[in-house]
């Protein structure tokens, strides 16, 4: 029998969002299913790495869609150092709390009470050359956490660079499949999910588990990466010649919505979280290079494996992406052609060791 999805596209599609305003806008607004499950929220919501690259829209979000639930009497903490202090007066000007701490410093017990935890800590870039600091980052931290918020549910970011890469005519790994990580920052985060699950086993804390790739937003993601080679006339490499990609959106929206999902006990809830479709690395370029109305050029040759997720059950409890793939490319080849900022931060989505 198959899974109603749970998720209501929007009535009208999105327009492509001219600017940063405009993009965080689209962000920000809550799909129906998530307004219905956020009304029933238990508690106040604390969002633990706030100041990333997903965290202040994924306040946003929540805020939003508490607000169109009519819970405005639940707070957004925002936590994270808030070295950029604009940043977090930003958020205090749509209704969200900041809260300046050091995750890895400071005395978890004056962070604020809550129900809801989503927890978007990680160290990933430079953990091979720091491989210590990554694994304080993403394995040590979780077991505070867990201890000041053992009441609460906690859902919980993770990777799936936990999976071993695998054979690109495969729909990619499940939530069943066994865990191989690879490298330094691969075992560290299959590390913050172990220690979570102690936790969850030992002591009932209510777990999801979010094993995500890759989220795109126009300012950064595999998307940016692949069109910024082609529009600048450098080669694509192809030796992981296949990705998962994703919204933004759409992966804050089920981080929140997993809440509602988080279990206790041996096998804690665990998800997939990425774009229906295996693409094509080359393909995208291919599409790129018909945008910008220049040659794509490559190197290397498609390896056969790749790191790759089936989301088959995110999509079933969830729905699917209300934006598409093709959707995403054309938006990201317009953000560029518009001079619109990017982040500079490539994934490095084409790493096969594990060296990130």
């Amino acid at each position: 029998m198959p899974i109603s999805p749970t998720h209501t596209p929007p009535s009208a599609p999105p327009v492509f969002p001219d600017g940063q305003d405009a993009l965080e806008a689209l962000l920000a607004a809550p799909s129906p299913g998530l307004v219905a499950d956020l009304a029933d929220l238990d508690g106040d919501l604390v969002i633990l790495g706030a100041g990333g690259k997903m965290g202040p829209s994924l306040a946003r979000l929540a805020r939003r869609a508490l607000d169109a639930a009519g819970r405005s009497d639940l707070t957004v903490h925002a936590v994270s150092r808030w070295t950029d202090r604009a940043a977090a007066d930003r958020l205090a000007a749509d209704g969200v709390a900041p809260v300046p701490f050091d995750l890895l410093d400071g005395d978890p017990a004056t962070l604020p009470d809550a129900g809801n935890v989503v927890f978007m800590v990680g160290a990933k870039f430079g953990s091979a050359g720091s491989p210590t600091h990554a694994w304080a980052v993403n394995s040590a931290l979780p077991d505070r956490v867990a201890r000041r918020y053992r009441t609460a549910r906690i859902s919980a970011f993770s990777t799936g660079n936990v999976y071993p890469l695998v054979s690109t005519a495969s729909a990619g790994s499940t939530e069943e499949d066994a865990v191989a990580p690879v490298g330094e920052y691969a075992m560290s985060c299959l590390g913050r999910e172990r220690v979570f699950g102690y936790h969850a086993a030992e002591h009932g804390l209510r777990l999801a588990v979010i094993r995500l790739n890759y989220a795109v937003d126009l300012r950064y993601g595999v998307l940016a990466d692949i069109a910024t080679a082609v529009h600048s006339g450098a080669p694509v490499d192809l030796t992981t010649g296949h990705l998962n990609a994703v919204w933004q959106g759409y992966a804050n929206e089920v981080a929140l919505r997993a809440l509602a999902h988080a279990s206790g006990g041996e096998t804690p809830f665990t998800l997939n979280l990425s774009g229906p479709e295996t693409a094509s690395v080359r393909r995208l370029a291919q599409l790129f290079a018909a945008e910008f109305d220049r040659p794509a050029l490559f190197a290397g040759e498609e390896s056969g494996t790749a790191l790759l997720s089936d989301s088959s059950l995110c999509h079933a409890l969830f729905g699917y992406p209300a934006l598409s793939l093709r959707t995403l490319v054309s938006w990201q080849a317009e953000w560029i052609r518009r001079g619109h900022p990017l982040s500079g931060k490539p994934t490095k989505f084409q790493v096969r060791d594990g060296r990130f």
